[in-house]
């Protein structure tokens, strides 16, 4: 989601856009207020570094991992010793992105109306013979089932190899199919671990031992499960083309690769146009309804455009495959990314398509091709054109430009932002989802938009609570996923999967509002880059998090309050900070790294991705619920190359002084007293075209590792910044220290020069990477400066070495113990028990038991104030916490 600002900052995830300013409902822009957009293929750069915040660390440095380095990984975690404790989950409070008193002008979306928000869902799907039954896939979060119609959540795929879900289907005979990697992206960085079959979803829990097939799905992303009854099949849509296997086979049988132009399955001639990264990009298959299984319609097709991108139809099941001939109002040319949605009867077939011409076009405010209907359900048309960009934008959009702002209309993400479905009732009723969700009640004739973006800049918006007049039609961006419900006896329903969560409302309403099924707080899905911790003054810890696309979020324990002096008054005031029991989003947009007082948990400083840093002393708590006065400053320094989620840092011995960086190291000695980026002091340069990807700073020495290039599928390279000894210098590194994604550099704590430092590498090492440069390990360990090096991960066949996962962040605790979070849990290394290089899973001895961590990446460790806690974050499950080991 984009956020509001009043100053140019750097872009986050999409998009900087402006609030309207304070008066009148619908006012126009007004007071010197700027609308910082730029052109629509920035904003899909944008996002496409959003989720490369997350993806490059992890494909570093060739943009490929071998299929098994997950399950590989994952065995021999459940094979390792384990350092007992017990995890529980922080982050249980609902989460309001619209409360009060948190609607900072400069900084907080509060007041767009989304209302309660999880993390990202990615796919949904209905019980139909459980009424009130549904499930809900997180792109990092695993699988949540409600039994009250979305009131409340159970997650039940915790312990999985991988949390990542990219399609749920239920099929006829009850069972709940999974299908994880998350495809959003329509690509491999959301990796999972293949298909599960749970064959009691109402009441039951997946395992490992639900996998079907063998390890051939083992790292890529399955963006859709198709099931054929009729013909007999089940076919997963996925990043390496359309596997297809037998309903009826045993859960040992593997899957058979059915569709893929560039490898020449299915259909041969096709040609390719790209690398093998990007090679046999599947987004969607659809059975026409009434054809008894044999006719099938896919589309392949890389988003940025390649020779084999088209629609393809078999006529036979899916054994052979031809290359449409789309006519009437699709360029067959212009086939990006595509969704398919049949009416329930078969007569008409239904798409939305992306296009990688507008996608490469410098300027286009726009990459969706349209929306298209053929009236015969045929795949090669002819098609007619029912909606456009424009179209789309005068149907009551929040997206339209005298709204909005140029430069970023209806589908400007269309790579990403797709779902498309056809109520069973009636054919000529369809949803369609891209930032927004749109309805057409008569065959695309005409549209509404009935899940806006957001209120800000709608006539209906003022920050004045009882002047605002916005009416209910508006849930979180970034739409993913549709369901419907046909439970005897209940009014049939629509679900909405999107970027915060799940949404719901009856198919024959008309009038505004939806659902929130985000409300109780229990589909716990928040997918977070950061967390810090300090202390309050009425007791308890603050707990403040960086998360994708869901701001900065703040907990408190309910009934804390703060004693607060506003500038230019005189007087305290004692401000209630969670009367309701939730969490609130002080910052909105994208969150990324954190930095907390310990002594003060009011005082933080979050960031809007791209080193924007934001400061607030009060925890971003505004006097009046019209969002004034200003809580939030913006401090972030002017750097030419931050990565998206850039880092900072408190020096760990002179709480005077921080440090962050971009391509830049940044040093600051004002602290809580910063009022600007100009206080911010360069202290080093990393390089032309480097970013530094981790600092660290204790007593004024600092460690920087960088990338340059940063790209996984190009040059890629690393380095480490130092000016241990006096003087900023690159350090000579050995040969074999990895050519990987630099995710962590920690100093340790004990020694007081400074020379003691560990790097934390992300990816997998050479055993899976084709890239020779790889290397092996993931935390390497210096005492002299950087001189010389030691891999300290253990020897790879020992049970007790470091998993060969990736690595995101490490700590060492009071007594020494090194703690690393990584994508498959939490390890330690007692080192005044056994030394160096004997590594435990922290947790419980069963590795599924209740009081262990979810299998959501761990990407960030901080510890409580008093030290006797270390928390968590996690990309798709939340914030944990557990005794300090």
């Amino acid at each position: 989601m984009i956020r509001t600002t009043v100053a140019t900052v750097s872009l986050g995830a999409v998009v900087a856009a402006t609030a309207w300013a304070a008066g009148p409902a619908g006012a126009a822009p007004s007071g010197g207020q700027t609308t910082s957009v730029g052109s629509a293929g920035d904003e899909s750069d944008d996002l496409m570094a959003a989720l490369g915040a997350y993806d490059d660390p992890r494909l570093s440095p060739d943009g490929s991992v071998t299929a098994g380095a997950y399950t590989a990984a994952w065995n021999h975690v459940t094979q390792m010793p384990v350092s007992t404790s017990t995890f529980s989950e922080a982050t249980t409070q609902p989460y309001n992105s619209d409360s009060l008193h948190y609607r900072d002008r400069n900084a907080s979306n509060s007041g767009g109306g989304a209302g309660y928000s999880s993390g990202r869902i990615a796919a949904l799907a209905v019980d139909p013979a459980h009424a009130g039954v549904l499930y809900a896939g997180g792109a990092d979060g695993g699988v949540f089932r409600s039994s009250d119609d979305g009131a409340t959540w159970t997650p039940i795929a915790d312990h999985l190899p991988a949390l990542s879900v990219g399609s749920l289907a239920v099929l006829p005979d009850g069972s709940l199919w999974l299908g994880t990697g998350e495809a959003t992206t329509a690509s491999d960085n959301y990796a999972g671990s293949g298909v599960y079959r749970l064959v009691n979803p109402a009441t039951g829990t997946f395992s490992t031992a639900d996998r079907v097939g063998g390890g051939e799905l083992d790292g890529v992303s399955i963006h859709e499960l198709r099931a054929d009854p009729q013909a007999g099949y089940v076919f997963a849509v996925t990043s390496h083309g359309v596997y297809r296997r037998s309903l009826t086979a045993s859960s040992a049988t593997t899957w058979t690769a059915v569709l893929a132009p560039c490898a020449g399955i299915g259909i041969a001639g096709v040609g390719c146009g790209v690398s093998s990264y990007f090679a046999d990009v599947a987004s969607d298959v659809a059975v026409q309804p009434g054809s008894s299984g044999e006719s099938l319609v896919a589309n392949v097709a890389w988003r940025s455009g390649a020779a084999y991108n088209g629609f393809y139809y078999s006529r036979d099941g899916g054994n052979t495959w031809s290359l449409a001939n789309p006519t009437g109002a699709i360029n067959p040319k212009e086939i990006g990314n595509a969704t398919f949605a049949y009416s329930a009867d078969g007569t008409r077939l239904y798409a939305v398509m992306e296009s990688p011409t507008l996608l490469n076009k410098a300027g286009s405010t726009t990459v969706l091709a349209g929306v298209y209907v053929s009236a015969s359900g045929d795949i090669n048309g002819p098609y007619n054109q029912i909606a456009t960009s424009s179209v789309l934008a005068n149907s009551g959009s929040a997206m339209k430009r005298t709204r909005i702002g140029p430069g970023y209309q209806p589908g400007v993400q269309a790579w990403y932002d797709q779902s498309l479905a056809v109520d069973p009732a009636d054919p000529g009723h369809v949803y369609l989802g891209l930032e927004e969700l749109y309805e057409s009640r008569d065959g695309g004739a005409s549209w509404q938009t009935v899940g806006r973006y957001w209120n800000f800049g709608m006539p209906c918006f003022s920050y004045t609570p009882s002047l605002n007049t916005c009416d209910g039609n508006v849930m979180h961006s970034d739409q993913h996923a549709l369901a419907f419900s046909t439970w005897p006896g209940h009014a049939p329903e629509v679900y909405a999967g999107n970027d915060g969560g799940v949404y719901a409302r009856p198919t024959t309403q008309t009038a505004p509002g939806w659902r929130n099924l985000n409300a109780s707080g229990t589909l716990r899905t928040l997918q977070y880059y950061s967390v810090g911790a300090g202390t309050l003054s009425s007791g308890g810890t603050a707990l403040w998090g960086g998360l994708q696309d869901n701001g900065v979020s703040f907990l408190s324990p309910q009934g804390s309050t703060y004693t607060y002096t506003y500038p230019g008054t005189a007087t305290p005031v004692s401000e209630q900070l969670n009367p309701a029991g939730q969490m609130s989003e002080p910052f909105g947009g994208d969150g990324g790294d954190q930095l907390v007082n310990p002594a003060d948990g009011c005082q933080t400083v979050g960031e809007y991705v791209g080193l924007t840093m934001q400061l607030t002393n009060n925890c971003g708590y505004t006097a009046n619920n019209d969002g004034t006065p200003s809580a939030i400053t913006n401090i972030a320094p002017s750097d030419p190359n931050p990565r998206f989620i850039a880092p900072f840092a408190a020096d760990t011995l002179d709480a005077g002084f921080w440090v962050a960086a971009g391509e830049y190291v940044w040093g600051d000695t004002k602290t809580w007293s910063t009022t600007s980026g100009a206080d911010w002091q360069q202290l080093a340069d990393s390089g032309a075209g480097h970013s530094i990807t981790a600092i660290a700073s204790r007593n004024h020495v600092i460690w920087a590792g960088w990338c340059g290039t940063c790209n996984p599928s190009g040059s890629f390279g690393r380095g480490v910044l130092t000016n241990y000894g006096g003087a900023w210098h690159q350090l000579t590194l050995p040969s074999d220290f990895p050519n990987r994604y630099i995710s962590g550099v920690t100093i340790d704590p004990a020694d007081t020069s400074g020379a003691t430092a560990y790097v934390t590498f992300s990816g997998f090492s050479r055993a899976w990477h084709e890239a020779p440069g790889a290397g092996y390990g993931h935390v390497w360990r210096t005492t002299d400066g950087g001189a010389t090096w030691t891999d300290v991960s253990g020897a790879s066949t020992a049970a007790d070495s470091f998993p060969d996962a990736p690595a995101n962040r490490t700590l060492v605790a009071p007594d020494g113990t090194i703690i690393v979070a990584t994508d498959l849990g939490v390890f330690v290394d007692d080192v005044k028990a056994d030394g160096l290089g004997h590594w435990k899973r922290l947790g419980q001895a069963d590795i599924t038991a209740n009081g262990n961590l979810p299998t959501a990446a761990a990407v960030y460790l901080t510890p409580s104030p008093d030290g006797k806690t270390l928390y968590v974050a996690t990309h798709g499950r939340g914030i944990w916490s557990v005794p300090m080991p």
